[in-house]
């Protein structure tokens, strides 16, 4: 027997129309190359984005076609996440910051047919042009004052495009299944692997994002995404912040820049930011070193690395804002779980709670997740027991993208193998060890390169750590602390191991330390492990 209830597709165009008759003149600010502090309303952005569907419809388009864009966090690059999805097309974000071979590769595996470009990206692309197979016309991100010379083929202005169409469309009804967005894996080994997203994960991600318990949005809020709009949707902030009807602060190219992103958290009276670890250490030195607070922000999310307990410790008594640290994957849409408090946290003191939210949190309603040994065995929720991480719900992959079911990420009884050592406690709270090709092994024992790195985050001389294991002639490996000093600090190998005694299991104290300017990371902010193992192959450790 089914229920008498209306058939209605979860559609993003849904999230559009909802927004544009209830919210219409909330604000939007945007940082970009052409205007230093765009301002416009929701109800601009929808007829805006009415108008690209239109231009998009005469572009010789047809349904799924994948259109790409390689662009920073503004206006134009929100109206065509709901323009490019919402007209039946698939809107493929791309990380201008990857490599260009990396790049050519993505947008030809994706048969990309037009490419939606912002002005500083440009010169990248007019390199690879020539090896982009299927791309038939390439779209700037700007008006035509601003168009620069070029010598790209079929090429033109965004507001050009858009100029002399209707602002009345006519949204399709499609099948709440059907492709809308399409993000690649940041590919550090191996090719890069596109995760194709459908309208109805992507709804329900935004419903699951908005909930009390998780990002906790409403109309009272300002959202300032920290994290790119290439970057798995921004981790669904452009639809769950529209669906709320939230103010929306994009900082552009400037989302790097402590100084820019405090000025727009005072001017815009920002409530709720999202970004890496990385952003968040280079805004909280610029308010350490200038004397500065922030006055309205309230809570901040930050994925995409494990928070140090040393930064949560520093939002909270430096500028009362409340951190939560959220887990997900690409391959997730991306939220899988959050670091919020729960019924039976009330009795936890001020260092207690800072232990709870330094853990990666308990899943989000509609993610399950289970941790398994070698055999595939399900682990208990003990807190104790560390087994492989693996998730299934409404917004995680199938497979990946034309690789038909080749990707080898996924069990016979159909879970996503996230690649995540992790343990679960009896609350349900997850806390991430290691990725399983950096765990450290030794002598049969693991080492968590994340604990050991955290902890060493904790000392104030301590601007970044990693921590990788290296080939030891008894133990198998043992554990390198690599360390960036923090400005003007002085630290010696001597204080910084005498400094971790106490604090973490003796026999998980890294036998050296290293000392470096810089650390790489990938595209998207998290450390390249196996950089570091390849700068330090040869490595010998002390006696």
């Amino acid at each position: 027997m089914h229920g008498l209830i209306m058939e209605s597709e979860l559609l993003i165009s849904s999230i559009l129309r909802h927004a544009d008759a209830n919210f219409a003149d909330r604000e939007i600010v945007s940082v970009t190359v052409d205007n230093p502090l765009h301002r416009y309303t929701y109800g601009d952005c929808f007829r805006r984005a009415r108008q690209l569907a239109n231009a998009l419809d005469k572009l010789g388009l047809s349904r799924g076609d994948r259109v790409a864009t390689l662009a920073w966090n503004d206006y134009r690059h929100l109206e065509a996440y709901y323009a490019i999805g919402g007209a039946g097309y698939v809107c493929h974000t791309v990380n201008p910051r990857l490599f260009p071979e990396q790049i050519v590769y993505i947008i030809n595996h994706a048969e990309d047919k037009w490419v939606f470009v912002d002005l500083l990206v440009l010169p990248l692309i007019e390199q690879i042009a020539d090896q982009l197979n299927a791309v038939e016309g390439i779209v700037v991100m700007t008006d035509d004052a601003h168009m620069p010379e070029t010598s790209l083929e079929n090429v033109r202005s965004y507001e050009s495009l858009i100029v002399d169409e209707s602002d009345e469309y006519e949204w399709p009804e499609l099948d709440e299944r059907s492709a809308m967005a399409l993000c690649y894996t940041s590919g550090t080994t191996g090719n890069p692997k596109g995760v194709l997203y459908h309208h109805r994960s992507q709804i329900l991600h935004a419903y699951a994002a908005v909930m009390p318990d998780v990002m906790g949005l409403s109309s009272f809020d300002c959202v300032l995404p920290v994290v790119p709009l290439f970057h798995v949707n921004a981790w669904g902030v452009p639809y769950a912040a529209v669906m709320t009807g939230c103010k929306l602060v994009l900082p552009g190219p400037k989302m790097g820049d402590g100084e820019t992103l405090y000025q727009l958290m005072e001017g815009e009276e920002v409530t709720i930011s999202l970004g890496v670890p990385t952003v968040w250490l280079g805004l909280l030195q610029y308010a350490k070193d200038s004397g500065k607070k922030l006055n309205t922000l309230q809570r901040t999310v930050i994925g995409g690395a494990a928070v140090p307990e040393m930064m949560i410790r520093q939002f909270r008594d430096d500028h009362d804002v409340d951190v939560i640290q959220g887990w997900g994957m690409t391959e997730m849409s991306p939220l899988g779980t959050v670091s919020t408090p729960k019924a039976g946290t009330e009795d936890l003191d001020a260092d207690e709670m800072i232990t709870l939210k330094a853990k990666a949190g308990r899943s989000i309603c509609g993610v399950e997740m289970r941790i398994v040994n070698d055999d595939g065995e399900a682990l208990p929720w003990d807190g104790a027991a560390y087994g492989a991480l693996q998730v299934r719900g409404p917004w995680v992959c199938s497979d990946y993208f034309k690789l038909d079911g080749e990707g080898g990420a996924h069990t016979d009884d159909g879970w996503f193998e996230t690649g995540d050592v992790a343990t679960i406690d009896p609350m349900g709270y997850m806390a991430i060890t290691d990725r399983t090709k950096d765990v450290i092994k030794s002598g049969g024992e693991w080492i968590s390169s994340i604990d050991v790195e955290n902890t060493a985050m904790g000392h104030d001389a301590v601007s970044e750590a990693a921590v990788i294991g290296v080939p030891h002639p008894k133990w198998s490996e043992r554990p390198l602390l690599i360390i960036i000093r923090a400005n003007g600090a002085e630290l010696t190998r001597e204080e910084m191991l005498g400094w971790l005694e106490g604090k973490i299991a003796k026999w998980w104290i890294p036998d050296d330390v290293v000392f470096v300017d810089e650390i790489p990371h990938t595209a998207t902010g998290k450390i390249k492990k196996i950089e570091l193992r390849k700068q330090f192959a040869d490595y010998d450790l002390p006696d």
